[in-house]
Order: structure tokens, then sequence, then C-alpha cells
């Protein structure tokens, strides 16, 4: 069966890679072997991939730029990369792209064509997709505000294109949650291209001053739970810093991270996430969501 299924996904127009390591392909470093890692080299292929995948009722899961998952020691189902859906159009100030363009190529070729408006995500790891798919944001700035359009793949695998006003795109959250997103269309500012990479290039000094990013990481933990409460600041006034369990440990820069310092495990994020949880609630009454999506362990967990 299974070989049946691997010709099939082949013939649509994706490569297969057996039992990998998901922690060759997470930026936190951390999952173990699934079944396969399945890469569409097309929207078509992706597409018809997820029909081969819902008909034969397969577990998987999509696999973005990495950032933001904590997969499980291992995973019994098919994981389907976007990596190599990157094509982009260029249309005077808006700009089509597929979801597997990365953030930082994106943003490397929008501002040699003079064009701002995502300045402030310089420095995130991830695809767009993944960008999109949970409204990311950073200094005051959310990529949700650019948004003209998105293309996706509906419950019943139908696509379909929204408008912005569709969407409904909130603090870390939009309702493309509730689809498989193809890709999508920004609207930026025209500027001078040299002023775009000198505001890249101060938000990267920025991030780089302030957070772990010379250490493996899934970003930022957890959501903040409103305006005037900030996690990390939060975090570090209870002393936790440093606070390790097993392979993990929270940032010692940026109390907002949790970090692998090696050979981490799922299991160890989520004790410490709980950890933090329990103690924010004691102290402030406050329940912390996560920001990370934690993967279960697919169809036999």
């Amino acid at each position: 069966m299974e070989t049946e299924l691997f010709e099939e996904l082949y013939l649509t127009g994706c490569q297969i890679r057996l039992n990998a390591e998901l922690s060759e392909y997470t930026t936190i470093k951390i999952g173990g072997p699934a079944q396969a890692i399945v890469f569409p080299q097309t929207t078509e292929a992706f597409i018809k991939a997820l029909n081969i995948l819902k008909g034969r009722e397969i577990q998987y899961k999509i696999l973005g730029g990495g950032s933001n998952v904590i997969p499980p020691k291992s995973f019994h189902g098919i994981v389907v990369s976007t990596k190599a859906l990157t094509g982009i159009e260029f249309s005077g100030n808006q700009v089509a792209f597929d979801c597997g363009m990365s953030v930082r190529r994106l943003l490397r070729l929008v501002a040699s064509r003079g064009l701002s408006g995502l300045e402030f995500l310089s420095g995130l790891p991830g695809s767009l997709g993944g960008a999109l798919f949970m409204n990311a944001g950073a200094f005051g700035g959310e990529i949700g505000n650019l948004v003209e359009e998105v293309t996706v793949l509906d419950n019943d695998l139908n696509v379909r294109s929204l408008k912005a006003e569709e969407i409904g795109f909130s603090y870390r959250h939009s309702s493309l949650r509730d689809y498989v997103i193809l890709g999508a269309i920004l609207k930026f500012d025209y500027a001078k291209p040299e002023k775009v990479i000198r505001e890249m290039e101060l938000v990267l000094k920025r991030r780089l001053e302030k957070q772990p990013l010379d250490q493996p990481s899934a970003g930022s933990t957890f959501k903040r739970p409103r305006n005037d409460f900030y996690v990390g600041t939060t975090i570090e006034a209870l002393g936790l810093k440093g606070l390790r369990v097993g392979g993990v440990e929270i940032s010692r820069k940026h109390a907002g991270f949790i970090v692998n310092r090696g050979n981490a495990t799922q299991e160890d994020v989520v004790r410490l996430i709980e950890k933090v949880q329990e103690l924010v609630y004691l102290t402030y009454d406050v329940k912390l969501e996560t920001e990370v999506e934690i993967w279960k362990g697919g169809l036999y967990a």
C-alpha cells in the first residue's frame, strides 16, 4: 500500500524522503522521524497530493519554514513540505507569491524593487504561508495589514480566493487557520530601495540585540494575553531565565523564547511550557496561550 501511495505521489510531481528526521526541518531542531516527507514541486502537485492523502484517509501535516512548530519523537503520518513552492510575480506595488516563499527571500526581493511595508519581519524565519497563517507581526506591524487576497483550499480541497476583509486578521490569528494556504497577494508602499534596506537592517539589529537568534528556537513561545501584559518581562520578573527542563531552557537573553541546548525533545518543551504557565497563573492570575504549535504523534499516537 505504501509503495502504491508513494508512486502515486511521485507521479503527481512530488519528491519524497522516507523516514526523514523532522529536526532537520524545524528551526528549534526538534522532531524524530516521519513516515515520509513529501515535497510538491508545483502548486498543482501540492493540491493533487493533498487530495490523494485525504482520499486514502492518511494522517498528514503541512510544514512550511519549520518555525513555530514542535514535532514529536516520531510522526506516524505524512508531512507535506511547501519548501519548493516559491513562485513570485510582481505587478507594480502588488506582489503575488506561493506559500513556500521564505520571509527572508521575499524581503530581499521587495527591498531591491523599492517596495516597503514588511520591514518589521526582518530576521523572521519561516515561510510566508506560515506568516499569514498566524498573522505574524513585530514592532507594531502585522502582515495581515498588507494582504489584498489569499488563495486557499477549503475543507473539501476546493480552491478559493479570499479578500482581506473576508479573512478577519487579529493579533496572532486569522481565519486562514481553517484553510490550506496556497498563495497570496500583498500590496506594498513605494520607497527608495536604500531606505527599505536601512530599515530592515535596523529591525534585524534590534532582533539580534534582544532575541536568541544564534540558538535553535521556535520563535516567541507565548501569545501576549493583552496589550499591557509583556510575557518575556513577566517571565524574567519571576526569575525563570535559564530555567531548564531536559534539553531546553528559557533563553537567558529573552525570556519569551525557549531554546534547544542539545538533544531536546517535544516532551521537554511541553513540560517547560507547563511550568511557566503554572507560575504565571499562580502569580498573576493570567493564562498564557502558546504561539508555537505542538504536533501530536499522528495516527497511532
